[in-house]
């Protein structure tokens, strides 16, 4: 890096950038749309570079980062005026949403976790996401998405709950193929 970008991007620029994969992974899970977590990305990216004097502890830029594409999903939700306010329906509303997958063994796997996470309630999904998939601290939570410790945890206790019944239904109710053996003398 050059003296001339170092002063005009600073050490900033390439930690951002870097986080875009992370970013999109957990915008896609709450969304259930490419184009829409793209948005929400870029946006995120955008905020965030605009912004970056307000970061005081660069250790702290993951976490910002989401508390910012947290804050742009919530607009996008209130733009689109479905709903009177969001904190009422957070923890009730199931998204119906469907993700198109391959049918092989591996994809059948991943997109029966996916579905079961996009039934989730929106909020009960952003937990859940951000805890188990995305490793954060359920203080980080909290702060990410301002709300309280103890809603984090309940949240999640909830989630976690909703997906094993979700998956265990969905178990059931796919017929189990036979094996095909062969006897060998």
């Amino acid at each position: 890096m050059t003296i001339i970008s170092r002063l005009l991007f600073g050490p900033l620029r390439p930690s951002i950038e870097a986080l875009r994969p992370m970013l999109y992974r957990i915008a896609y899970a709450w969304c259930h749309d490419a184009a829409l977590a793209d948005d929400l990305v870029q946006e995120t990216l955008s905020k965030a570079w605009t912004r970056r004097a307000q970061l005081r502890d660069e250790a702290a830029l993951k976490a910002w980062m989401v508390t910012i594409m947290n804050h742009c999903w919530l607009d996008h939700l209130r733009s689109r005026r479905d709903f009177d306010d969001i904190e009422d329906w957070q923890d009730e509303l199931e998204s119906s949403a469907d993700t198109p997958e391959a049918s092989c063994n591996r994809d059948q796997v991943i997109a029966c976790v996916r579905s079961a996470v996009a039934r989730l309630p929106p909020g009960q999904r952003q937990v859940l996401t951000l805890v188990d998939l995305e490793e954060f601290g359920y203080s980080e939570v909290a702060v990410i998405l301002a709300i309280p410790v103890g809603t984090v945890m309940s949240r999640l206790s909830r989630a976690r709950t909703s997906l094993r019944q979700n998956l265990l239904k969905t178990a059931m109710q796919q017929p189990t193929a036979q094996p095909l053996l062969r006897r060998v003398k």
